[in-house]
């Protein structure tokens, strides 16, 4: 099955990925690809770290009990290959080698921070070019923090509400090649865009509660839309292409859960992460 259009077309890949007897995937949060094209599946469960080969083949598991089975959400590579997974539920952000080596913790796992403080079940991360961490604080906060590279908190900004710098959960944050912070302000159905200090720049609006960004090496951007739906763009904001039925489909190539997840590997195929289902992640092979 073939969905999408324009130059954004894709083949919807069937048994994809293998997923070995002995693991069992849950609510699959996030979906993210390292340089070497291996596929890093991050999902809530007894292993909350899998990670497949590009035609979908096992390749490891992280086994060595540093993430909590139940708090997977965001997943981030930077420009050295680290991994950062966000734990919502467990308040903090660990920063991995690929291998699954714990480098690094910015907050304290376990502890809710006050109001408008680190971290209140924080959604995302992302690196700029400077390597400042940001950090979406969405779900008991309505902000973004930014960190110095060793995890020393910078600044915060952003309050409950529908205006600009305002949130209704601050689900994802994504830095763009111009070092533009974009955030994915969930159930205001837009992104908002904001310079490295904050500062408000504009939005993007007629989104279905995006859920994740993801931005390739062509400054092509990849949303996740928890409503049954993928958006593609340019970073002028110009939509290029879009699919989804809106509604859980047992169709193959659309979701039978929630889009939560999205990245793209090194030739174009786009992989996409569900969650209130099972184990769900797709491969569509771009065409």
């Amino acid at each position: 099955m073939k969905v999408g259009s324009g130059n954004f077309v894709y083949e919807y890949v069937d048994d994809w990925p293998k997923v070995p007897d002995d693991i069992k995937l849950g609510w699959v949060a996030a979906v993210a690809v390292d340089a070497l094209d291996n596929v890093y599946v991050y999902s809530r469960s007894e292993i909350p770290m899998v990670i497949f080969d590009r035609e979908g083949n096992f390749v490891d598991g992280w086994r060595q009990g540093v993430l909590d089975n139940e708090a997977a959400h965001g997943l981030y590579f930077d420009s050295s290959g680290n991994a950062w997974c966000t734990e919502f539920e467990n308040h903090c952000i660990r920063k991995m080698t690929p291998s699954g080596e714990l480098l690094m913790t910015v907050g304290n796992p376990g502890e809710m921070g006050t109001e408008g403080k680190p971290f209140r079940r924080p959604t995302d991360v992302a690196l700029d070019s400077q390597g400042f961490i940001y950090v979406s604080d969405g779900y008991d906060n309505a902000c973004v923090h930014k960190f110095t590279e060793d995890g020393k908190i910078l600044k915060s900004w952003g309050e409950p509400g529908t205006e600009a710098s305002q949130f209704d959960i601050s689900h994802c944050v994504r830095i763009d090649p111009n070092d533009r912070v974009m955030v994915c302000d969930r159930t205001n159905n837009r992104i908002q865009i904001f310079d490295t200090e904050g500062t408000f720049l504009e939005e993007w609006n007629d989104l279905s509660e995006p859920d994740t960004i993801h931005i390739d090496k062509n400054g092509i951007v990849y949303v996740a839309e928890l409503n049954q739906r993928i958006s593609i763009y340019n970073l002028q904001g110009e939509l290029l292409c879009r699919w989804g039925l809106g509604k859980r489909t047992d169709t193959p190539g659309e979701f039978n859960g929630c889009p939560h997840g999205i990245w793209t590997d090194s030739l174009g195929d786009l992989y996409i992460s569900e969650v209130q289902t099972d184990g769900r992640v797709q491969k569509f092979k771009r065409q």
